[in-house]
């Protein structure tokens, strides 16, 4: 065996080495989102909350492999997002902003963990009330939970990403809800939290994607937000966005001092995977990030919200699935 198919074959899901890393990483993120779920409460600042989760990841995953001789890898895969109401996703703001939860609010909390690479994910929607759930917050709630049972049942050998498409539609149809379009499931592979088979939501002009067959020993994060109003949503404020992700195929000479500052800081820290802007320092990070951006050196996570309006109110559930393996995240 050469040295490539024996990288090859350690990497694969059936070393058990790899699915140890797998599996530690969703006992920490898991326990994060405890964390954060429970610190949700009226009055409570999001970026507090935000931090908190991408800490306590830092902190836990820092522990482990001290000991090895090759440096591995590990900490934050996705940054943590608390979005309320008809916010959708990607909200993780900067250290600055001031806004809290409220009674009633609906709040999605989504975040990420990876130990040498391999990742795991996780998402929920909370409600802040006392008492039992009820009327439209009910619905949503209800047709993300069912929607992502039914989407995980559906990853497996011999299915193809259109059959989970199809049937969360359905769900979501059945208690007068919209699956949120433009919504993709990735692939996972090591160092990579967004591969090229995906699972498309509910379709939209914007958004195509190939139909492919889910294989054994692959690993999918399935996404599922469901939405009680027309599930379109919208970048209202490109200030909001705040994570962002190092494009490895691009290259550009920066022009400004600010970015190449910034950019620099970026490659040494955060290399490969999404990072939140709040980790830089907050007045030269606005100057710098734009000019990135728009030489798509950085790959934006946009902030997208619905109207407000009847029932704006959106539910966000995810579950990590190992297509011969599965694990309650």
């Amino acid at each position: 065996m050469s040295d490539d198919e024996r990288e090859e074959k350690e990497l694969d899901l059936t070393s058990p080495e790899v699915v140890t890393k797998y599996k530690n990483a969703a006992e920490i993120v898991n326990k994060a989102l405890q964390l954060v779920v429970k610190d949700c409460k009226p009055k409570a600042k999001i970026v507090d909350l935000c931090e908190k989760g991408d800490s306590f990841i830092r902190e836990q995953t820092g522990s482990m492999y001290k000991n090895v001789k090759k440096k591995i890898e590990r900490g934050v895969a996705f940054p943590t997002c608390v979005s309320v109401n008809n916010t959708v996703c990607h909200f993780s703001p900067l250290a600055s902003d001031e806004r809290v939860l409220e009674e009633g609010d609906i709040v999605k909390i989504d975040m990420g963990c990876h130990i040498d690479g391999f990742i795991a994910v996780v998402a929920h929607t909370h409600a802040i009330q006392e008492g039992a759930i009820k009327g439209r917050a009910a619905d949503v709630l209800a047709a993300a939970n069912t929607a992502a049972d039914v989407a995980l049942r559906l990853v497996r050998p011999g299915k193809k990403n259109k059959d989970v498409s199809d049937a969360i539609q359905k769900v979501a149809a059945a208690y007068d809800c919209k699956i949120v379009e433009g919504v993709l499931s990735h692939q996972l592979k090591q160092f990579v939290i967004d591969g090229n088979k995906v699972v498309l939501s509910a379709s939209n002009p914007d958004t195509r994607v190939d139909d492919v067959e889910f294989e054994e020993n692959e690993v999918y994060a399935v996404d599922i937000v469901t939405s009680t109003g027309d599930g379109k949503p919208k970048l209202l404020d490109e200030k909001e966005t705040t994570i962002y992700k190092r494009a490895v195929d691009k290259n550009y000479h920066l022009k400004m001092k600010a970015s190449r500052f910034i950019f620099s800081e970026i490659s040494q820290k955060f290399p490969i995977m999404p990072f939140s802007a709040r980790a830089l320092e907050e007045k030269r990070a606005r100057l710098g990030l734009v000019e990135c951006v728009n030489h798509d050196l950085l790959q934006p996570y946009p902030v997208l919200h619905e109207k407000p309006g009847k029932d704006p109110l959106n539910a966000h559930l995810s579950g990590f699935c190992s297509l011969f393996r599965q694990w309650d995240i």
